[in-house]
């Protein structure tokens, strides 16, 4: 099935229009045009929106000829004033709107603050979803698409323990590493959230096999572009789409990366602005982990597991930071995933605690409170990982991190290689 049409449509001169020439045009309609000019860019649309002080201006401008290009450039592409004349601003307004799609601009109250700082912030930008959950600290999770078993069920926990914690975790909606951060990030429960940063317009989703994700980023979060609504991925908006995700967030993590990967792109983003980079570590030999582990070399710190991420980020409180983190783990490492993961594989799991074990453990009373019971009850009696737990209670992972040790100290519940189970 094809992609709906672009929002900003080719009329024709003749066609029908909702205004005439010298009606005004909102800025919110003028906005969604100026972008779906024909071989614009963010550079070419700042220019255009700084010069005339405003969309509606700016598209002014444009239609009488006064923005430049006026004739045919070098690809056969019509003029920006030839385009306006086939283009209903006000009908490009109604096309996004009948598909959920928001409209913002560089200095509108809700355009997000930290792109708003940032030195090459996207002029307009479109969005499905909730907007706000840019508003909250945000944490990039990339990595390369060609990622291996392991990486996968890295960033996939990853992207729950973080999104569990409050935090916002921002991707760019790939395969590989990226979309199982934000299938992580959804499986958080009430607290998560996610935002992914696409190349196309936010109605057409690429790759194509990521719709059903999309729409599950949509209901958790947002996915925000500049390109038009309607916009094919380009090849040269992925760089571009890069430095959105850099801006948009307080750290970058990158789980896995080939040497020269495009996640590495993003890792120069956000050195360029400021933003601190981490990277998980990964076996010498494997090609997944070259970009990665030169990182590292280079002296970016490392992510072992979310608690990391927490400590480097600071300001959460000592109450939100996992003190013990059985539920992330190296690339590489030899520990089967949980049956939630992506990997969809079913752990065999511990050993059972022995009746010495649990006698030894074992002491008189235990909690009572209610978090610690909503956490036996999300438990069960089977061995189960953190994220499990995280996803069943709906807790913050940090909580269900306090009600698990205190259980352990009261010997009602054991942990084993990461996996906890009810004693007795």
């Amino acid at each position: 099935m094809s992609p709906d049409p672009p929002v900003a449509v080719g009329l024709g001169l003749n066609s029908r229009r909702l205004h005439d020439e010298d009606a005004a045009v909102s800025d919110e309609a003028a906005a969604i045009a100026l972008a779906g000019l024909p071989g614009i860019g963010p550079a070419s649309l700042s220019h255009l929106l700084a010069g005339a002080g405003g969309p509606s201006a700016a598209w002014e401008a444009v239609r009488s000829g006064r923005s430049g290009r006026p004739g045919k450039v070098a690809d056969g592409t019509p003029s920006w004033q030839v385009a306006a004349a086939r283009t209903d601003p006000q009908r490009c307004r109604e096309a996004a709107s009948e598909r959920g799609i928001g409209v913002t601009w560089l200095g509108r109250p809700d355009y997000p603050l930290r792109l708003a700082s940032d030195p090459f912030p996207p002029p307009v930008l479109f969005w499905r979803g909730d907007l706000a959950a840019l508003s909250g600290r945000c944490v990039a999770v990339v990595g390369t698409r060609r990622c291996t078993p392991a990486g996968r069920r890295l960033a996939w926990e990853l992207g729950a323990d973080l999104a569990s914690a409050g935090l916002c975790v921002v991707s760019g909606l790939a395969l590989g590493i990226d979309g199982h951060a934000h299938l992580g990030a959804c499986a958080a429960g009430p607290h998560g959230a996610t935002v992914g940063v696409a190349a196309s317009g936010v109605d057409v989703a690429y790759p194509r096999r990521h719709a059903a994700l999309w729409e599950r980023v949509v209901e958790r979060g947002a996915v925000i572009s500049e390109t038009a609504p309607g916009g094919p991925a380009q090849r040269w908006r992925f760089p571009a789409r890069n430095r959105i995700i850099a801006g948009s967030c307080e750290l970058v993590v990158v789980v896995e990366s080939h040497s020269g990967g495009g996640s590495l792109l993003t890792v120069e983003a956000a050195l360029d602005r400021g933003v601190e980079v981490r990277a998980v570590p990964g076996p010498v030999h494997s090609s997944a982990s070259e970009g990665t582990n030169q990182l590292l070399f280079e002296g970016a710190g490392p992510v072992r597991s979310a608690a990391d991420v927490l400590d480097a980020l600071g300001g959460l409180g000592a109450g939100r930071r996992p003190r013990s983190r059985p539920g992330i783990r190296q690339a590489g490492s030899a520990h089967t995933p949980a049956a939630d993961s992506p990997a969809g594989h079913t752990p065999a799991g511990p050993e059972p605690a022995t009746r010495v074990q649990a006698q030894d453990r074992q002491r008189a009373g235990g909690p009572t409170d209610r978090r610690s019971a909503e956490v036996l009850d999300a438990l069960g009696w089977e061995p189960t990982s953190l994220n499990r737990v995280v996803v069943r209670s709906g807790l913050p992972v940090s909580q269900v991190i306090e009600s698990l040790e205190r259980l352990a100290d009261h010997g009602s519940v054991a942990e084993e290689r990461g996996w906890w189970q009810r004693i007795g």
